[in-house]
Formats: structure tokens, sequence, C-alpha cells
């Protein structure tokens, strides 16, 4: 854009709408301030067609050795996580966390919750191990038909299912698995 553009876009008298001078200035400085804006626009202009340039130059040279948007997504990522680690913040938690850790009242807490959890575990356990036995007493009995129905053995296999997805492969019983552990309860 050069200043012949900005000249006919301007109002008659060059400045602001409604043809009155700011308050302290001359129309010669309003002229001079004018063509000074209309310059530094121009200049703006050129800058922002020189930046673009620019960036394709970039882009392209990236594009030919390589750099792909994620490669360079992934190198800011990790560049960031390292000035994370690095900072104060970061390294006053980490070393607060240390304590805590370190603390009796962390280890006491852990304990308790790690015992909790075996005894939750050893319920359930006995809970299914009831339940099974219970199933195989009813299929057992010989005035009933129950043990052979399909609807017995879905439920029999949602009952199994349950216990191996609350207690895991832990008791060894891996081959002895339901066939299906994905089977809705």
């Amino acid at each position: 854009m050069d200043s012949s553009e900005h000249d006919s876009s301007m109002p008659s008298s060059g400045f602001a709408t409604g043809g009155e001078l700011p308050p302290g200035l001359t129309e010669e400085e309003a002229e001079e301030i004018q063509l000074e804006l209309t310059k530094v626009e121009d200049e703006i202009q050129t800058l922002r067609q020189v930046l673009t340039a620019k960036e394709r130059h970039a882009t392209e040279l990236k594009r030919r050795l390589g750099i792909s948007p994620l490669s360079e997504i992934k190198q800011n990522f990790t560049k960031s996580w390292h000035e994370i680690q690095c900072s104060n913040a970061y390294l006053t938690a980490s070393t607060t966390l240390e304590d805590i850790s370190r603390s009796e009242a962390y280890k006491k807490t852990q304990e308790t919750l790690s015992q909790a959890g075996q005894v939750t575990s050893a319920a359930f356990s006995t809970m299914g191990t009831a339940i099974r036995n219970r199933l195989g007493e009813m299929r057992a009995l010989p005035y009933t038909n129950s043990g052979n129905s399909p609807s017995f053995k879905s439920f029999e296999d949602k009952v199994e299912n349950m216990k191996y997805k609350v207690m895991g492969r832990s008791n060894g019983e891996g081959s002895n698995s339901p066939t299906n552990n994905d089977a809705p309860l």
C-alpha cells in the first residue's frame, strides 16, 4: 500500500472525522503527524508481508528436513516439561512430597489402607467361594432341574466373572477362569 492510497481515503482536511484539529496542534503539525502515521502503517504492512514470506520459507525448510508439526509439538512439550521440572515451584513441591512420603503419618496411613485392601479382598474371596459352593449345592439337588437350565448357567457365569473382575487372578486360578471375562453382569 503506498501513501497515495491513504491520502485518497482521508477526509478532505486530512484529519480526524469532523474536520477539527486536535487541541494544541497546528494544521502543519497535524499534516506532519498524519504523514508519519501513513508511513508507519505502510511499514507495518511491509513487515507483515515479509513475516508471512519468512514463515512460509521456514515451513518449507522444516518439511525438507522432515520436521513435522507433530515432532515440533513433541519437542516443545519435552522442552516445557524440562523447564517445569527445573522450576522452583516443582522442586519445592517435589521436596515436600518426598518429606510427606517419609513421614510416620503417611507410612501408617499407607499400611492401614494396605491392610484394608487385603481384608476387603479376603472378604470378596470368601463371599465368592460361598456363593460358588451354594450354587454347586443347588445344582446337585436331585429334585430340581435348575442346575442345568440356561438361566442358571448364565447366572453362574456372571457370578464367576464378577469374582475374577474383583479378585483378579491372584489366587492361582488362571486356567480355571471363565472364558468370557468381559460378559456384562
